[in-house]
């Protein structure tokens, strides 16, 4: 009865332990296969708009994200 429930627990945390590293290794392998935004971003989202960004505009963009995130 006692070995029953040990291991279930032991089970229990085993598990949350291998889904944590596997999470967080499928987590950075997507970051580095799509990082986040970046200058070439912006500045491309920017002439979309139809405006021509100077590199302070860049610049005081890319520190308010950095803020947000």
């Amino acid at each position: 009865m006692l070995w029953d429930i040990l291991y279930v627990v032991f089970g229990l945390i085993g598990g949350f332990a291998i889904g944590f590293f596997v999470a967080r290794f499928v987590f950075k392998k997507e970051l580095k296969k799509n990082p986040p935004i970046n200058e070439e971003m912006i500045k491309t989202l920017m002439r979309g708009m139809g405006r021509n960004p100077s590199q302070k505009q860049v610049n005081q963009l890319m520190k308010q994200m950095s803020r947000y995130n």
